[in-house]
């Protein structure tokens, strides 16, 4: 693997230690180092993966192992992102950020991507690895378009409030989950919120710039509009014949925005 200086050393320190635990069935990468698309910015994801009857007992020792493994300097669990199996870290000096991930044998195949496996002592990940393909994570137009118009009401209600930084939490969540996800895949590109979007899809990222705004009423305001516009539009061309449009939810919603904009002048 091509990889930064920083990123290969530590996993040349940190591979033969984790080997030292029998329970450890093997270690595979994922994410931008997997894909070679990392950079000195990059974090490192490794998965960990625990023979099923020690499971529980490694999930109880996380943080003193990853101590054992690595200079750890910080590190907690990853319930705010929905995976509790997941130790954010960050190990040195030098700072690096590394994810470590323990999953059982008997639950690496269920993947989005193919991580690639770095070391399997019993060739057990291979094996799971080709009992099922990766399942990726799809974006749902339906699933966006019956929540969008009530996001559009939630942030003209912060808005007509004064609650500005509400407001800007707001137009960052409908970029994150929303527009984000329509730009990438304008450009042929996996959907991941608005990761990368200045490279992967310039264009987009360009116009999503206006969807940007200071601690300003009438920016913020504006900012929405434009939020509205470029979904309207993105979804019109990468329109689903399946998806049942919400008209009457997006009238009514627009109308609100437009009402509490209006009343600010």
């Amino acid at each position: 693997m091509d990889i930064p200086a920083l990123h290969s050393k530590f996993l040349d320190d940190t591979l033969p230690r984790i080997r030292q635990d029998a329970r450890v069935a093997g270690a595979a990468i994922g994410g931008s180092i997997m894909t070679g698309d990392s950079d000195v910015y990059s974090d490192v994801d490794l998965i960990v993966v625990i023979d099923d009857a020690a499971y529980d007992a490694v999930m109880g020792e996380r943080l003193p192992l990853i101590g054992s493994w690595a200079p750890l300097v910080a590190g907690f669990t990853g319930e705010h992102v929905g995976e509790p199996r997941l130790i954010v870290s960050l190990v040195g000096p030098p700072l690096l950020h590394v994810d470590f991930k323990f999953v059982r044998v008997s639950d690496f195949a269920s993947r989005i991507e193919d991580p690639e496996i770095l070391w399997d002592r019993d060739g057990l990940l291979a094996g799971a690895l080709a009992q099922q393909p990766p399942a990726a994570e799809e974006f749902d137009p339906q699933w966006v378009e019956d929540r969008f118009w009530v996001w559009v009401h939630y942030g003209a209600t912060k808005l007509g409030r004064g609650e500005l930084f509400e407001t800007i939490g707001v137009l960052a969540q409908l970029r994150g989950i929303v527009l984000g996800p329509l730009a990438a895949r304008r450009a042929g590109a996996d959907p991941r919120g608005v990761r990368r979007l200045e490279t992967v899809a310039p264009e987009e990222a360009r116009a999503l710039r206006a969807t940007l705004c200071g601690y300003d009423r009438h920016e913020a305001g504006q900012a929405l509009l434009v939020t509205v516009d470029l979904y309207r539009s993105w979804s019109e061309q990468d329109d689903d014949a399946t998806v049942e449009r919400r008209h009457h939810a997006e009238k009514l919603a627009v109308q609100y925005l437009q009402d509490v904009i209006d009343q600010a002048h």
